[in-house]
């Protein structure tokens, strides 16, 4: 929650993760049978001209090498480590923005969890790429460079999602296609701006919120929190054993305005009433779930994808024990 008390603050801070964006192929031009999290982000950093461009005009960039991981593996501990790093650099009064080099597949997730739990006053810009760095056409190198741009606007805060020319809200950015470069939305929300030949053209407002505080995610052991979804033939079964398992969060992946099939209903119901946090989400990319129908029994993520709540009820129960 710390503004720049340096207007002339011009230090960028680039945190890597891995993901497609550090990844490559044995085969040249293979931009599916790629290794993510190959090259370091330093490698990165030095192999995009305009970054070195910026330093020359006195633009200080720092890299700090956070992880290096392909994002459907990541994980709780590095979520802990990304937002301790992003945290202690955001408080810098001489960092103007943060970036973070990430992979496609969990930004969604690792975005919703850095607004919600710091909610800052600077930008922190994640960015990612659709195809690997030695690929024919890499998008990631000018999705790096517009990431650097914004994070040095003075105007700009709160998470962002920067790709393809365009800048998300993290915490309602979702990917909704596996190849394009076009591979991400925000529903019924849009994108935030736009990046045109290095200017960044406004929307609507930056993002705000009241921040948990990174030290919400301190326990070495989270909650357990999974995921069910509602479907023709669903019964009651999977949460019953996962109750018998010991879980304490379960969030729904529901049809309709949040519906649900009448037997898994049922098994949810039985599990709330256990004291399992149960939360309904929906399955579809876009919309909002409206309240006024019998499913209301069980609490709704309104707009949030299945996995976006996963970490809402993740976040709900750390907080709850802190109280």
């Amino acid at each position: 929650m710390t503004r720049i008390s340096d207007s002339s603050a011009r230090r960028v801070v680039i945190l890597g993760t891995g993901g497609t964006i550090a990844g490559t192929s044995a085969r040249a031009g293979d931009n599916v049978g790629y290794v993510a999290a190959q090259l370091q982000v330093d490698d990165l950093v030095a192999a995009i001209p305009g970054l070195a461009s910026l330093s020359r005009r006195g633009v200080d960039l720092q890299v700090e090498q956070v992880a290096q991981v392909d994002s459907k593996d990541m994980s709780h501990a590095v979520w802990r480590r990304l937002t301790a790093a992003a945290e202690r650099h955001l408080k810098d009064p001489q960092v103007c923005g943060v970036v973070v080099t990430h992979g496609t597949d969990t930004l969604e997730e690792t975005g919703y969890l850095l607004q919600r739990v710091l909610s800052p006053l600077k930008p922190l810009v994640l960015t990612a790429a659709m195809r690997p760095a030695d690929a024919l056409q890499a998008d990631g190198p000018q999705n790096l460079l517009d990431a650097v741009t914004v994070a040095l606007q003075p105007q700009v805060q709160g998470v962002l999602a920067v790709l393809n020319g365009v800048v998300w809200a993290a915490a309602e950015v979702r990917k909704v296609h596996p190849y394009r470069l076009d591979a991400f939305s925000a529903g019924d929300a849009g994108p935030l701006a736009f990046i045109e030949e290095g200017q960044l053209r406004p929307l609507r407002p930056w993002p705000q919120g009241l921040p948990l505080g990174a030290a919400v995610l301190d326990p070495e052991i989270w909650p357990e929190v999974q995921l069910v979804s509602s479907h023709a033939g669903a019964d009651g079964r999977i949460v019953d054993l996962l109750c018998e398992a010991g879980v304490q969060g379960l969030v729904v992946g529901c049809t309709g305005n949040g519906t649900v099939h009448h037997e898994l209903f049922a098994a949810l119901l039985r599990a709330q009433s256990r004291g399992v946090a149960v939360l309904r989400a929906l399955r579809s990319g876009s919309g909002c779930i409206l309240p006024g129908s019998a499913h209301d029994a069980l609490p709704h993520a309104a707009s949030l994808t299945p996995a976006q709540a996963r970490v809402e009820l993740l976040l709900r129960l750390l907080a709850a024990r802190r109280r």
